[in-house]
């Protein structure tokens, strides 16, 4: 049980996880860059002592591993899943009771509970320019809190378990952010980018109504567990303090200072409240593996930033997946899988696909009961097609950009996380004529740039059950009978049922070639591409397909035709996930940078930098 990050990070080193960086280091790119390359590798976490414009210290990778993570959550991990699954499923947490499940749930029922404890003297008081300016891509628009644990309530009289704690990115510098003066009185400013589909927006919509600024604290560091919490897609009206206090093993410790709730444990607090307007916002490299734009977003008036005496200053890098926030999402998958089949019945399991940037591709297994006296001939998507609309009504899954959603009958032992095997079970049977169904002009995830504007795009939902209706082939020899009309150059297998084919060409052509193929049956689905080089894997055909095309703009076929309203094809179904000028740069980094990363980790003992 862990009070606050410096002794976690001690436990760590003690047990050979965490490596010290003595040498100074730039936290304008070459901090994240080294961590960046830590993670890659399987490395231990760092502490970097001396960071350039600051005095405090900082630590990165500190979850990348399951292993830390593992280590990190020993002695609580079991407890909370008992808690989680009394709560979600209590039918099925009965069905093998015994005492010492009963006291893991009670313990760690005793530990949600918030504790009032500490007051404002235990801080000392700094500025959020004193925090490392922390940069981790070329045209990012300034320093990022990467880590934040972002806290507000409804009201300043609220009950502290209505507080919601969430990881919206901050803005620390650059851009119209005004500096502390004073000499006039003035206050620093921070940007405060939060995403449609999140919590704050409820409280934040309250003080506009009542025509009050909205209080933010916002923490950084404390227990690792709190930082876990800050991201837990929690019910709504359930407080995140409560997880952080069962993850931890030990009570959420707060206090009330001026209306603002603070944290006891952390190592940082900035206390703001949000202008009554905007102001541009990023541009920030993403975990989709690009950058998001600079939009209009809300910002904090800062009016107080605490520090610890001996205060640790915790980040994250972002970006393509896999990454750090990639454990996160498994080790909060792990803890809440009984969440949604207990939310949505006849749901048995979703994955959001980490290689696609998470929101993009959402594959699911559902049931399909609606029809038990159809013979197997007979059986056709129905409850899918509901249990699909309330899947993308529920918490992030509703943010999913393409769903997939198969039947627990046909397979009972199919699995969301076999990515080959899902998509093969999918094409073997999807009648697409039927099984294709749009949403247009709705709304998407902010960071998602393949839509018509921000926010703005749609989602496809693609259903199969029944008998397989085609047999799926990947020969090298079929490729070779494809004709490609001008414009596209080349064509390769990427798995079972699925090809590539890159160049710039049109699209209907390349439909008209297709259409004379022999096995354009056996292979349902094409990726357009503009360099095939990118795809090496399924992870790159992953990334490249669903980062780079929105449904209603991208997504092609044979024979299109639109009855009642509803959009067919023939197979094959072309997807065109080529750059198009709409969407956002790809991450990347100097070589220098990457050259002096790999220098100074080699210099701290870390092999196996490549």
């Amino acid at each position: 049980m862990y009070s606050d990050l410096k002794q976690a990070l001690l436990d760590l080193e003690k047990a050979g996880m965490l490596k010290r960086i003595h040498q100074e280091v730039d936290p304008y790119l070459e901090m994240a860059e080294i961590a960046r390359q830590a993670f890659d590798c399987g490395g231990p976490a760092l502490l970097f002592e001396k960071v350039k414009g600051s005095r405090f210290p900082a630590a990165a990778n500190i979850f990348g591993t399951q292993e830390r993570l593992d280590f990190l959550f020993r002695d609580t991990l079991e407890s909370t899943q008992t808690a989680v699954l009394f709560k979600s499923n209590p039918v099925e947490f009965f069905k093998k009771p015994s005492p010492a499940r009963l006291f893991n749930a009670a313990t760690a029922g005793i530990r949600a509970l918030p504790k009032k404890s500490g007051s404002i003297k235990d801080f000392e008081e700094c500025s959020l320019a004193d925090l490392p300016q922390v940069v981790c891509w070329p045209e990012d628009g300034g320093a990022f809190i990467t880590l934040p644990q972002v806290a507000t309530r409804p009201s300043e009289s609220a009950s502290i378990l209505q507080t919601n704690v969430g990881m919206y990115r901050i803005q620390l510098s650059g851009n119209d952010y005004a500096a502390a003066d004073p000499t006039k009185g003035t206050d620093a400013e921070c940007g405060l980018h939060y995403q449609i589909k999140r919590d704050i927006a409820r409280h934040h919509e309250k003080a506009i109504e009542e025509g009050r600024p909205l209080k933010v604290s916002i923490f950084i560091g404390g227990a690792p567990a709190h930082t876990i919490a800050a991201v837990m897609p929690m019910p709504e009206n359930l407080s995140e303090l409560v997880f952080a206090g069962m993850l931890a093993g030990r009570r959420f410790r707060y206090f009330i200072h001026d209306g603002y709730v603070i944290s006891s444990d952390a190592d940082f607090c900035i206390l703001g409240e949000v202008a009554p307007d905007l102001k541009p916002e990023g541009p920030f490299g993403d975990h989709v593996g690009y950058y998001s734009g600079k939009h209009p977003f809300p910002y904090l008036k800062v009016k107080k930033v605490l520090c610890k005496k001996d205060a640790i200053y915790p980040f994250t890098v972002v970006g393509r997946p896999p990454k750090e926030d990639t454990l996160f999402g498994k080790f909060i998958h792990q803890i809440t899988r009984p969440m949604v089949p207990a939310s949505i019945p006849g749901v048995h399991a979703v994955h959001a696909v980490d290689a696609a940037g998470v929101h993009p591709l959402c594959l699911a297994l559902g049931s399909e009961r609606f029809r038990p006296y159809a013979s197997r001939a007979e059986r056709e998507p129905m409850e899918l097609l509901k249990t699909a609309n309330a899947l993308l009504g529920f918490n992030q899954v509703s943010l999913s950009k393409y769903l997939m959603l198969a039947a627990k009958e046909d397979n009972p032992n199919l699995d969301v996380c076999d990515v080959p095997a899902f998509f093969e079970h999918i094409l073997e049977r999807i009648d697409f004529k039927r099984d294709l169904h749009f949403q247009t002009s709705t709304t998407i995830d902010t960071l998602d740039y393949t839509g018509t504007s921000l926010n703005h795009g749609s989602k496809l939902v693609i259903v199969a059950a029944g008998e397989k209706r085609r047999l799926l082939r990947n020969f090298e020899a079929d490729l070779a009978t494809l004709k490609l009309p001008e414009g596209f150059t080349a064509v390769k297998n990427v798995m079972n049922g699925v090809i590539a084919v890159e160049g710039a060409g049109d699209i209907q052509k390349l439909s008209n070639e297709l259409d004379h193929w022999p096995f354009k049956e056996n292979y349902p689905w094409v990726s357009i591409v503009t360099n095939l080089n990118e795809i090496q894997n399924i992870d790159d055909f992953l990334w490249v397909t669903f980062t780079r095309s929105d449904p209603a703009q991208d997504v092609h076929g044979l024979n299109e035709q639109v009855a009642n309203k509803h959009w067919s094809i023939d197979a094959p179904m072309i997807v065109d996930a080529r750059i198009k000028p709409r969407h956002q740069k790809i991450l990347n980094v100097p070589p220098q940078v990457k050259t002096r990363a790999k220098e100074i980790l080699k210099a701290a003992g870390i092999g196996g930098i490549t």
